[in-house]
């Protein structure tokens, strides 16, 4: 029996339009479907309507990987300073747990070496090492007591990024973007940069989308001259060329989606959309040459180069552009020893960059719809590891600092205190499930209904816990 013969005895015309190679009954409907379905380059990333008006519309989060020394930045105490060097009190440690326990026998008190000083109208102490973070004293809000859960690295990590020490769960910005999506066709909704001596530990898993779709998970811009692979398209490659076959990509993967009901392939189609639009975008997004001098000098940004400055001035250019979400990781914070020169060399990489940023997007008119956010996964100890040039500082998760501006945020305070030692907090304790359920908050979102069911249970970043907290609020 011949090919022909076969199809005339066993193919009914309902199963010739379904089941034949091309498909042609649904490459028709996909046809159809397409300019509705698929004109936008994500339908997941479409913007959605708040919880509540929102007071920001964009989030940059600078993060402080290692976790910076609020006793030698943000948190002054005079009176650890006096008693440098002394035995520190046995009830002040008593039953509590370091990262390093051997280091910590006997363990003396730690004055900061560093000079602060109080700035502006709002009298916001600063010290030395970040003098332009001091200049704007009066437009940032300082958090002096904040806590969290962990005291190693990449769990606390984890927990500062997704609410949970467990690997897996969905990151902030993830969360954001499924609550917000993005206002942004050309670009993804959530953007991941990088600077320093390497990437933060963890790596992918702390702006993963963990089991919320993977569209919400972040698009890692790389550093360098050339953030994004691939923006030209190939030698003999034309754009029209490119659309056809992207189309027909479209065509085949809505086949498939129609099969199988497997929504990640949908997160295929528009990231595949999404991709062709930054071709048309991106190089124009990247190119911070096109800056005017003043705002280069401004951030300290060198074009072509793999610098914090660069990425803040991009973070810029993202909020500009509609990206909901943006994360800037900088590196090399985890001071255990030498902490006097390191401390200093980083803060040098990041404090006229950060300010810059705040100051550009106040003149632009975007910081009242943009949060900042800086600070790392935990803090230092009042106490001293090792001595001399080696002198450091240990973990520590009680008491840290971090601060805020725009978006909502009451600019010019400070929330919280800390005891004499800067040990302990004694008022205003700000946890991270707090910080996520403000900052979610002033992103137009209920912490408590922006939920997600998984595993039979409704997950949040938050989990059970987490309070807005009031003081922060302007």
């Amino acid at each position: 029996m011949n090919w022909q013969d076969h199809c005339l005895l066993n193919c009914t015309r309902r199963h010739f339009f379904r089941e034949c190679g091309v498909g042609v009954g649904r490459v028709g409907l996909a046809s159809l479907l397409s300019e509705a379905v698929w004109s936008a380059p994500n339908q997941a990333m479409a913007p959605r309507r708040p919880h509540h008006q929102p007071r920001a519309r964009s989030i940059i989060y600078l993060f402080m990987a290692g976790a910076p020394s609020q006793i030698d930045l943000l948190d002054d105490k005079p009176t650890l300073r006096e008693l440098d060097g002394q035995a520190c009190p046995e009830s002040v440690v008593k039953g509590k747990r370091f990262a390093f326990m051997e280091r910590m026998a006997n363990p003396k008190l730690f004055g900061s070496p560093r000079r602060f000083r109080r700035n502006g109208s709002s009298g916001n102490a600063v010290s030395d090492l970040l003098p332009h973070i001091a200049a704007m004293a009066d437009d940032i809000a300082i958090i002096r007591s904040m806590q969290t859960e962990n005291f190693n690295h990449a769990p606390a990590k984890i927990f500062a990024h997704t609410g949970s020490v467990i690997a897996g769960r969905p990151s902030m910005g993830a969360w954001i973007t499924y609550g917000l999506g993005s206002e942004s066709k050309d670009l993804p909704g959530f953007v991941v940069m990088q600077s320093g001596p390497r990437g933060p530990r963890n790596g992918p898993i702390i702006w993963g989308s963990g089991f919320l779709p993977s569209s919400y998970q972040a698009t890692p811009f790389l550093p360098g001259p050339e953030p994004v692979f691939n923006l030209s398209s190939q030698p003999g490659v034309t754009l029209e060329r490119q659309r056809r076959a992207l189309d027909a990509l479209r065509d085949l993967n809505t086949l498939r989606h129609q099969e199988t009901g497997d929504d990640e392939i949908t997160t295929r189609i528009a990231s595949y959309e999404t991709a062709y639009r930054m071709q048309m975008s991106g190089p124009d997004l990247v190119d911070i040459s096109r800056e005017p001098a003043e705002t280069l000098t401004l951030y300290g940004a060198e074009p072509g180069k793999a610098t914090f400055a660069n990425n803040c001035l991009l973070a810029r250019r993202l909020v500009e552009r509609g990206v909901r979400c943006i994360q800037l990781y900088h590196t090399d914070w985890d001071h255990h020893t030498g902490i006097e020169k390191g401390l200093e060399a980083r803060c040098k990489e990041v404090d006229q960059a950060s300010a810059a940023l705040v100051q550009d997007l106040k003149r632009r008119g975007l910081l009242d719809s943009t949060l900042v956010v800086w600070g790392g996964e935990f803090g230092r100890t009042p106490l001293a590891e090792g001595a001399g040039a080696s002198i450091g500082r240990n973990h520590h998760i009680d008491a840290y600092s971090i601060w805020m501006a725009g978006g909502g945020v009451r600019p010019g305070i400070t929330v919280g205190t800390t005891d004499d030692f800067g040990f302990h907090v004694v008022e205003d304790k700000v946890s991270v499930h707090d910080l996520h359920a403000t900052i979610l908050h002033l992103m137009g979102l209920d912490h408590t209904r922006l939920t997600f069911k998984f595993q039979g249970r409704d997950f949040r970043l938050t989990d059970v816990a987490g309070n807005v907290a009031p003081k922060l609020l302007g």
